[in-house]
């Protein structure tokens, strides 16, 4: 048997599972519209047999294809495809910023998971948001600049995963980004209109400002040939002498100073908080759904815990033979009200803050929540429940989580598994760059009130805490403990809702995984239903207003990439639509 937790602790090693329940590729769906934000591309499934990467851009599943092609394993594609994301696609992810890795060793039968999420300052108070005159500052003041960046962990999650992991040298995995970045790229249409849709803040820091724009002073147009020899350089210096300079030396002392005078409030993060990061090995969460257990991330993390609850509250009835219509939908979206109300109460970071882990996923608690779900009628805004294990009575927080993150998705030729989701918070984080390479503005994941009705806050600020994040990088086990599915995406707090959707689009609807990732998003995160257009949406949109929905037709940006493997050996890839990704394999 595989070696991975049930739940959250240690001692609740192992999991039993039921039954199996394989989907079978077969159904189809509607498109979507164009979605403005980014557009739309068709995309054809995929199939390999060896291995298979899923990445958000081209030219970073072209990069860990080719590592994979040479018998790299799947944590060397990884390191390769997040230096490429960080050139080509770098309002959404880089060094700058943190991630989460579920990693599947195929030869110990072992899933791990690695907790890169950035971290506060130790220095930080609770007065962190406040601004001089002590009041609370709009969250579009406190994105922007110094005061907005958490202490980066993507790079020491790259390292730790690639010690452990890695079979290729590390200097040979930096190559394809160095090259790129010194001889050049094309701006892709959906990095151009990122930059046009930032470009009032991206002005006003001169190196965002020098690198986006041309010499005319416009944001730089799709087709631009694109150079950052800057961030070669700084590369080509973490290629040979480690993650060090970054976190010790010269990269971090000057990232320490680019953050000087950038914001109305001084800066707090100093040369010893980058020096004492850590990433944290964390037992991965797993919930049983069908007979399957659905593994991702636990806290920091809301990923798996959120999206178990909602697998496990709409589990009692047959969505499979409802099929993706008005009346499954609404029940999923019933379940995705309770688990939001739950998230808002009790998850952030367990290192600060008692998480009833085991008590979200209790089967007799969700029993009783499930039975809230009404398929007649809406229960309109959930409470929280009362799970087993509750210590603390804590207040409910909703607060800003704006998409600016991206997600690949990879098994490699040993059967070995990357399942990362990757950010620098909202696009182009806290629009800072320092030595080719943007600065996150992790810090507004904390909720900017310490306190409420005069309970805490879970997710309240703290020195050396990690912010609350929606990150739901996830592999699915058969009843045997074979992985069947790698799934993740980019979204914001509908990170959830996408992930949710997307699985069961895979084990009750019976789709592919293009088919999948490809459905009309809809999402509720215990509020407005929203619906991502399409051409049933205004159908939709009725038939769910009548059972009590608040309905908001509107552009919902995800980044969904999928792997399906067959019990054949076979490898089924989907790559979401809505960006540029692309899937690769052999």
């Amino acid at each position: 048997m595989p070696s991975f937790h049930f739940l959250y602790r240690p001692v609740l090693a192992g999991i039993v599972i039921l039954c199996l329940f394989w989907a079978k590729a077969s159904a189809g769906t509607a498109a979507p519209d164009p979605e403005p934000a980014t557009g739309w591309q068709n995309k054809e499934a995929a199939s390999a047999k060896r291995f298979m990467a899923v990445t958000a851009h081209p030219l970073a599943t072209e990069a860990a294809s080719v590592v994979l092609k040479k018998g790299g394993t799947a944590v060397d594609a990884a390191v390769t495809a997040q230096l490429v994301l960080n050139l080509v696609e770098p309002q959404s992810s880089g060094i700058g910023g943190g991630a989460f890795m579920l990693y599947w060793d195929a030869g110990n039968q072992t899933l791990l998971s690695f907790d890169g999420r950035e971290t506060a300052p130790a220095a930080v108070e609770s007065d962190y948001f406040k601004d001089a005159g002590g009041q609370i500052r709009k969250w579009r003041q406190a994105r922007l600049g110094a005061r907005a960046v958490g202490v980066p962990g993507t790079l020491h999650l790259l390292h730790t995963a690639h010690q452990q992991f890695g079979s290729q040298p590390w200097e040979s995995l930096f190559t394809p980004a160095i090259t790129l970045s010194r001889t050049g790229f094309s701006v892709s249409p959906r990095m151009a209109k990122s930059i046009k849709g930032a470009q009032e803040y991206l002005r006003r820091f001169e190196e965002t400002r020098e690198y986006f724009f041309t010499e005319q002073g416009d944001p730089l147009p799709a087709g631009h040939h694109l150079k950052n020899p800057a961030f070669a350089d700084t590369l080509e210096t973490i290629a040979k002498e480690g993650i060090a300079p970054f976190y010790e030396g010269v990269i971090g002392a000057k990232l320490i100073e680019a953050l000087q005078g950038t914001s109305a409030m001084p800066a707090l993060m100093t040369a010893q908080d980058l020096a004492e990061y850590r990433t944290l090995s964390r037992p991965p969460v797993c919930a049983g759904y069908h007979g399957n257990a659905v593994c991702g991330m636990g806290p920091p993390s809301s990923g798996a815990l959120t999206v178990g609850q909602i697998l496990r509250l709409v589990e009692r009835f047959d969505i499979g033979s409802l099929g993706p219509g008005a009346e499954s939908i609404h029940l999923i979206l019933e379940a995705s009200r309770l688990a939001f109300a739950d998230r808002a109460r009790y998850m952030a970071d367990s290192d600060f803050v008692p998480v009833p882990v085991e008590g979200l996923l209790n089967a007799d608690y969700l029993r009783a929540r499930s039975q809230l779900i009404q398929p007649e009628a809406s229960i309109g805004e959930a409470l929280p429940g009362h799970p087993p294990g509750i210590t603390t009575a804590q207040a409910s927080m909703h607060q800003i989580e704006p998409a600016g993150t991206s997600h690949f998705s990879i098994v490699d030729s040993r059967g070995n598994i990357v399942s990362m989701t990757t950010t620098i918070e909202s696009g182009f984080g806290s629009m800072l760059m320092t030595q080719g390479f943007v600065l996150n503005n992790e810090m507004t994941d904390f909720s900017f009130r310490a306190s409420k009705e005069g309970r805490p806050v879970a997710n309240r600020v703290e020195g050396g805490k990690r912010p609350r994040s929606s990150m739901a990088p996830t592999i699915v086990f058969n009843s045997g403990g074979a992985p069947v599915l790698v799934a993740g995406s980019p979204g914001g707090s509908r990170i959830i809702c996408y992930v949710a959707q997307a699985l069961i689009g895979v084990l009750d609807w019976e789709m592919n995984p293009q088919q999948a990732v490809s459905m009309p998003h809809f999402c509720n995160r215990n509020g407005a239903t929203d619906l991502e257009p399409h051409h049933d949406a205004k159908t939709l949109e009725t038939a769910l207003t009548g059972l009590g929905h608040e309905v908001r037709i509107r552009d919902m940006n995800s980044g969904l990439h999928m792997i399906q493997l067959l019990p054949s050996g076979q490898l089924l890839g989907g790559a979401d639509p809505r960006r540029e990704g692309r899937i690769l394999g052999e």
